[in-house]
């Protein structure tokens, strides 16, 4: 359990599901209903089992790149900790518990499940053609708050919408930065990526206007729930403050020169961002 908990790296989980609990607060908060249990349940599994299905598969797929570089030659397959079969089996049923889990939310998640499939699942092939890789990345964890809110309502809202973009444009920023680590090895291996296409003094001054574009979304998402739900007061805004001032924070900690600090550019502030302002803003619409 132990290895396959490191294959999928689950504690990066807490990059998307503090906004798929978001998106899933404010639909019920719209919806009238209530909160209900059983379907915040359903929902944290749905998050658990696609992007668990998502990460397999990605070091499924790049067993052979993986075994090249340097940097990830210690990951479980290239290393033989787990078998590429192994690793095949476990996508196999994390992605068949994720459709069965979304039959017991409504009609139209269910539906729609294999498209989420396709796009999570897909993401791992765009870095041998396209540089917009990020950009899916993003797309498949924009999916998160959009989904919850589904799940909520039954039907597609602005307010998850606008945080879903924000998702889209903070999660392709922040991959930006991390893949400033293999530049040099994905031009070498023609892979594809926006440093490798860019060089890095230039894809950190994309990501940055990918996060100014985040924080938009942010900003936009927050006003739009303020106006809609009388149960939003200051502290989701506190949450978004923060928040904000995370992609400021990240963006001071790497330099072109020096990437020393990329990974906790990457893990401990996108971290702290995400789960702060959900936490905030969840407790913002349940406790006043």
């Amino acid at each position: 359990m132990k290895h396959y908990l490191s294959l999928i790296k689950f504690s990066h989980t807490l990059f998307a599901l503090p906004f798929a609990l978001v998106g899933f607060f404010v639909g019920a908060a719209e919806s009238g209903e209530g909160l209900s249990w059983r379907l915040l349940g359903l929902v944290i599994l749905c998050m658990v089992f696609a992007r668990s299905a998502a990460m397999a598969f990605n070091r499924w797929l790049d067993r052979d790149v993986d075994a090249l570089n340097p940097r990830t030659q210690m990951r479980e397959i290239p290393a033989g900790i787990l078998s590429p079969q192994a690793a095949l089996r476990f996508v196999v049923l994390a992605s068949a518990l994720f459709m069965a889990t979304t039959y017991f939310i409504n009609t139209l998640c269910f539906l729609l499940s294999p498209v989420a499939l396709a796009v999570v699942l897909g993401y791992s092939y765009t870095k041998r053609f396209t540089s917009l890789c990020h950009l899916i990345l993003g797309l498949g964890l924009a999916l998160a708050p959009v989904g919850a809110y589904l799940a909520a309502t039954g039907r597609f809202g602005w307010i998850s919408i606008f945080y879903g973009m924000a998702v889209l444009l903070w999660t392709a920023g922040f991959d930006i930065i991390y893949a400033l680590q293999d530049e040099e090895f994905d031009r070498e291996n023609r892979l594809f990526s926006i440093p490798a296409r860019m060089g890095k003094a230039r894809a950190l001054h994309l990501s940055e206007w990918l996060h100014l574009g985040a924080a938009a979304f942010v900003v936009m998402a927050g006003g739009l729930m303020h106006s809609r739900l009388p149960q939003a007061h200051w502290l989701s805004w506190l949450g978004t403050a923060v928040f904000l001032a995370m992609l400021i924070y990240q963006h001071r900690l790497v330099r072109p020169d020096d990437l020393s600090r990329v990974n906790m550019a990457f893990f401990t502030t996108n971290g702290v961002a995400s789960v702060v302002f959900g936490l905030l803003t969840i407790l913002d619409l349940t406790i006043f």
